[in-house]
C-alpha cells in the first residue's frame, strides 16, 4: 500500500495516563470508566477515542460514495458506539454499532450508502472480521 498519511501517537500509563500525538495537536487524559472498575470523571479513554475516529472516517467514506451517486448527505450526521468487554480466548473484545441520519433519504437509499461506505471506510475494513460491526440508520 502506498501510504499517504501518517499518524503517531504515544500513551503513558495505558488506560490510566496520557496521550499525545506526536504533533501535539492531540493531546489527552486518560481515566478509566466506572463501568471498567476505574473512577470515571474528567479524561477520555480508548474506546471513545476509536469511537469519535471510526465515526469521522465512516462520515467521510459515507459523504464519498454519496457523492459518486448524486445522493444529498449534507445534513447527514454518523454516530459510532464501541462496546468493550471479555471474550472467550480470555481477553478482551470490541464492538462497534454504526448509525447514520440521513434526512430526505428513503431508508433502502440510506442503508445501501452506509453499506457501501462500510465497504470504503479504513476503520471498516481494518476491523472486516474482527470485530461485530452493525450498520444501521434512524428513521425520520
Amino acid at each position: 500500500m502506498n501510504v499517504l498519511y501518517r499518524a503517531e501517537a504515544t500513551a503513558w500509563g495505558g488506560r490510566e495516563g496520557r496521550a499525545a500525538s506526536s504533533d501535539g495537536v492531540l493531546d489527552v487524559q486518560l481515566v478509566i470508566p466506572k463501568e471498567l472498575g476505574g473512577p470515571g470523571g474528567a479524561g477520555t479513554n480508548p474506546e471513545q477515542l476509536f469511537a469519535a475516529g471510526y465515526a469521522a472516517c465512516f462520515h467521510s467514506a459515507l459523504k464519498l460514495v454519496a457523492a459518486k451517486q448524486k445522493a444529498d448527505v449534507s445534513s447527514s450526521a454518523v454516530t459510532v458506539r464501541v462496546g468493550i468487554g471479555p471474550n472467550d480466548a480470555g481477553g478482551f473484545g470490541l464492538t462497534a454499532a454504526i448509525e447514520a441520519e440521513l434526512p430526505g433519504l428513503d431508508r433502502q437509499t440510506a442503508l445501501d450508502l452506509v453499506e457501501a461506505a462500510h465497504q470504503v471506510c479504513p476503520y471498516s475494513n481494518a476491523t472486516r472480521g474482527n470485530i461485530e460491526v452493525s450498520l444501521d440508520v434512524t428513521e425520520e
